[in-house]
């Protein structure tokens, strides 16, 4: 059973997700408003997953991704996924910066229904999850970095998908492409970016996160 602190300050909000969470099987082991409370729910209970809000008080500004950034770094084993009611990709680097799994950000749009479920359980399991949103915002940026410039156009949309944390089977199913091809596609994308040969779950997620921090 995935072990879940809930962060956020609009109570309605963050009571119909621990409602639609407690329903797919998680626990909630906490649920509060501000970052103070955030930090001390996490060390007293230890979760799983942190589902943050970027925005919280005092100021509603950036105190959830300052919070999330800060738990990542002192608690490794927490997973965080932020939720937004904006699209702030600027900050993705912050998020990043201190590891290449249990990542993830959505709009608070898409909370709802199995794809948000399943989207706490990947992140709680090491995975990754962001929005499409995000994605297409990075797709469109003219800043590529170091070997993502060696990345063919189909390659590049083949890790965006991985990037919202699509299976080699939904790629396909969404590009229109075989299996097989897909594979084929994702083993190029390791060795064009240098990936060790490590579990390909864990390379996934490496992948994602040097696409994440090209922008």
């Amino acid at each position: 059973m995935t072990r879940v602190v809930l962060a956020d300050d609009a109570e309605l909000f963050r009571a119909a997700l621990a409602e639609l969470l407690t329903g797919a099987g998680c626990e909630i082991v906490a649920q509060v408003g501000d970052p103070h409370r955030l930090h001390a729910a996490i060390a007293a209970t230890a979760p799983d997953l942190a589902v943050v809000d970027i925005r919280m008080p005092p100021t509603n500004r950036l105190e959830g991704l300052r919070a999330a950034v800060r738990i990542r770094r002192e608690h490794p084993g927490v997973a965080v996924l932020l939720l937004s009611q904006h699209l702030e990709a600027t900050h993705l680097a912050e998020l990043t910066d201190t590891g290449a799994t249990g990542v993830g950000y959505l709009l608070k749009d898409r909370v709802s229904g199995t794809d948000f479920v399943d989207a706490v359980h990947r992140v709680a399991a090491g995975g990754c999850a962001f929005d499409p949103e995000v994605v297409e915002l990075m797709l469109g940026s003219r800043r590529r970095a170091g070997r993502l410039r060696d990345l063919t156009p189909r390659e590049l949309d083949v890790l965006a998908l991985m990037a919202e944390g699509r299976s080699n089977a939904a790629i396909a199913e969404q590009l229109h492409l075989t299996g097989k091809t897909v594979e084929t596609h994702v083993r190029s994308i390791f060795q064009r970016l240098l990936l060790p040969a490590e579990a390909e779950h864990h390379r996934r997620v490496l992948a994602v996160l040097a696409y994440l921090r090209s922008v």
